[in-house]
């Protein structure tokens, strides 16, 4: 059933196997497995690939396309291939919330970092002002050209927060893409 209305969906369009493949992101020789029966796609690939052969998955799982078959059966496939189109949609509704929260956190992450990064930037900044002041007033250690300045510091700068900051707006730019809507 599947794999005959698959592949006269697939002609009527005017698609060979491999450019179905490609709009799906998928190899050929999946295709070519689902028309030979020798397997199935899960539902959320069955949505794609009823949205790229302009068709429902009601008709794609519904009797053969240009068969004739009796009024029983014909409705029994229809009540199922209608209550298996309604578990698809569930399906993509709920993966398409997880993909919202996952953007969510990536983009909150990302802008943590950044902040973080931010505020480090700033500090340095002004470690670097502090230094140029501390500078002009500075003496050789042991002269006698007046009071001895003995300068102690740390460059303020954490070196693991920089890191880790990087690490987290790098993490986070990659989960914003990998959750962009396709």
């Amino acid at each position: 059933m599947l794999s005959e209305n698959l592949k006269h969906f697939r002609k009527a369009k005017g698609l060979s196997q491999e450019e179905l493949a490609i709009k799906l992101h998928i190899v050929r020789q999946t295709v070519s497995k689902w028309e030979k029966g020798l397997s199935v796609p899960d539902s959320g690939m069955l949505i794609r690939l009823a949205e790229a052969l302009d068709t429902s998955v009601t008709e794609l799982l519904g009797e053969t396309a240009g068969s004739e078959s009796s009024s029983d059966e014909s409705a029994e496939l229809k009540a199922i291939a209608a209550k298996l189109e309604l578990l698809n949609e569930q399906f993509a509704a709920r993966c398409e919330r997880q993909r919202k929260l996952w953007r969510a956190v990536f983009v909150l992450l990302g802008a943590a970092a950044l902040l973080v990064l931010l505020y480090q930037l700033i500090e340095w900044f002004s470690y670097q002002a502090a230094m140029e002041r501390i500078w002009a007033d500075m003496t050789i250690i042991g002269g006698n050209d007046g009071p001895t300045n003995i300068l102690c510091g740390s460059t303020l700068v954490q070196t693991g927060t920089w890191v880790l900051s990087v690490a987290a707006a790098i993490i986070a730019g990659i989960g914003i893409y990998k959750t962009r809507k396709k």
